[in-house]
This record gives structure tokens, sequence and C-alpha cells, in this order.
């Protein structure tokens, strides 16, 4: 099956928002650690996107704060994190309650609702964030149309402030806006404790691997001394996963000339990945254009030689057998 070779694979090329907890795990009389943060829901709607991004002096923030569902909304719980407001929230959403509704069952349902916070938006862009007043200090939050910002142990109000300021005046994508968003939080303050972790996840329906799940960006920097530089080295790989996976779907649907745009877009992201210059060459051709077919498949072997072996028996690239130059390509020296 070709989903099996590298289309789709990103992590075989890999060499390619918010929440503040403390260092070591702490237990104390009542429960378990404090999950301090600063995070971001946010919705694209001209993309159909959601996302959350978080970031916080704690192992695995990306495994407990954020939570989206194409179609249904995004939330990000934390502080003393009830994890459940994640998956609990979307079901909400999901029934068609809007973001300050589900957040006033999902409070009355808990036992300690004064040490929670959370952000949640919907598809249409409506948002809420709530901070308890037992969260510690500096704890609150903003939020607008399209987005809530919030955050508890900062080192002040001007981190979600600089996070918000940053979202609304930052062209892009939404993953571009998530991350700027976060790198103004840092560059205010950010967590007062320091830096560790972060996370970013954007959902869109059918843009995940091969079309079957809604993850079109799911990035995590478990535990490094610069988290955020090393989140933006895995963003830039994420993107061009993002449009390769769009593009091959798109592809594997026989709609070529819809698959070039985006296949056009990872390639310009990844310019030194041999693969995804393979796969540009495979929708030019499919697309009527051999001649850039051509260029992108010689690009593609300077890169990776080693793609000659595929080159030569792909019927993806059957239209190319017989020309001269794509003769010429495949020659062993």
């Amino acid at each position: 099956m070709k989903t099996n070779r590298f289309r789709f694979a990103w992590f075989r090329t890999a060499p390619f928002f918010f929440l503040c907890i403390f260092p070591h795990p702490v237990f104390s009389q009542t429960g378990p650690s404090v999950i301090s943060t600063f995070s971001i829901v946010a919705r694209d709607s001209a993309a159909e996107e959601l996302g959350v991004a978080v970031a916080s002096r704690f192992f695995a923030v990306g495994s407990v704060v954020p939570w989206a569902r194409a179609g249904v909304g995004a939330v990000a719980t934390q502080a003393y994190a009830n994890t459940s407001f994640g998956f609990r929230g979307l079901e909400l959403m999901e029934k068609g309650l809007e973001p300050d509704e589900a957040l006033k069952i999902l409070l009355r349902a808990d036992e300690d609702p004064q040490k929670r916070q959370i952000g949640m938006v919907s598809p249409q862009g409506k948002s809420v964030t709530y901070t308890g007043s037992l969260c510690n200090a500096w704890a609150g939050g903003r939020n607008g149309m399209n987005y809530a910002v919030q955050g508890n142990i900062l080192a002040g109000e001007a981190v979600v402030k600089a996070m918000e300021k940053a979202f609304l005046e930052t062209p892009g994508t939404l993953a571009d806006r998530l991350y700027a968003a976060l790198i103004a939080g840092d560059r205010n303050g950010g967590d007062s404790r320091g830096r560790q972790s972060a996370a970013m996840l954007v959902v869109k329906k059918g843009s995940g691997y091969g079309g079957y799940n809604d993850r079109a960006i799911d990035i995590r920097v478990d535990d490094h001394p610069e988290p955020f530089i090393e989140l933006g080295r895995l963003l830039r790989f994420a993107q061009m996963n993002y449009c390769w996976n769009t593009a091959w779907t798109l592809f594997t649907a026989k709609r070529y000339f819809e698959a070039l745009a985006p296949m056009e877009k990872a390639a310009q992201l990844g310019m030194d990945n041999g693969e995804v210059q393979y796969d540009l060459a495979v929708i030019r051709l499919a697309a009527k254009d051999k001649g850039g077919a051509l260029d992108a498949l010689r690009e593609a072997l300077r890169l990776n030689p080693k793609l000659k072996n595929q080159a030569e028996k792909d019927n993806d690239l059957a239209g190319l057998k017989g020309e001269p130059e794509f003769e010429n390509l495949l020659k062993r020296k």
C-alpha cells in the first residue's frame, strides 16, 4: 500500500498554548500537584480550525491540559487540573451547549471549583475563561471572540495581556498565531518558576494522517531547557506535514488540481526534504505539469539519491517513463 512508504511518514523525516506546574510531582493532603499554566484556546473561522497551546514548568504539560475536537470545540484545563473537564467539556459542547453554559455544569459538579482554571472556545468562536479564587497568584485570564487566554502562577497580568495582543495582531495560520501568543507570554515573564514543557494541538475535520482523524497538528515538548525554541522547530515540520497530509488525501481521492496548492506549500516548508519534493513531482504530474514534475523529481533525487529505487517502480510516475530527462535522472553512476 502506498501509505506504507514515506508518504505521511513525517516521523521518519523529522530532524525538524498554555500551563505551568511544579518541576517534580508533588502531593499534598489536598491532592495532586497544581498545574500552573499559561494557555490559549482559539478558533480560525476561515480555516475551520480549533486549537490549544500551552506551556509550563511541569513535565509533559501536553498530556494534561489541551483538548480539542473538530467541529466541537477546544478546552484547556489547568491549575489543580480536573482532566475530566477536557472530555466532558467537549461532550457538552457537542450537545449544543455554549462554552459558558458548559462551564457552569462542569463547575457545579466539581468538588473543588475554586482551585480550577479553564478556557473554552466553540466552533462559532464563543469563548469563556474561568479562574477559581483559590488558584495561585498571579492567576487570571482574558477572552473575546475566537479565543480565551488564561494562566496561573504567572509573573503577572502582563503575561496574558501580551498573549492576547500577539494572537490578535499576528498574521498567518492559527498555529502561527498560537505560537506567537506563547512566545509573547514567555517574553513577559511566563511561568514565574521557569520553563520545562510546551505543546500545541490544532484540529480540523479530516486533516490528520490519511484523512482518518482531525489532528492537523499535534506536537509536544515534554522536557527541554528551551521548550519554546524546540516547539518552534517542531512546528515548522508540523506545518509542512499538515499540508502534505492534506495534499495526499486529495490526491488519493483523485482531486489532483486541488491537491497541488497544499503540496506546493508543503514543498516550500520542506525545501530540504527529498520525500516531500518527490510527492510534489507525483502531484504535479497528475495535474498535467510534466516539466514541473521533472524539476521536483530532480530536486528530490539530489536531496535523497536512494529515492531512485522508488522512482524506477512507481506507477505514479509512469507518465514520465520514456522521457529522456527522466531516464537520465535514474541512471546509476
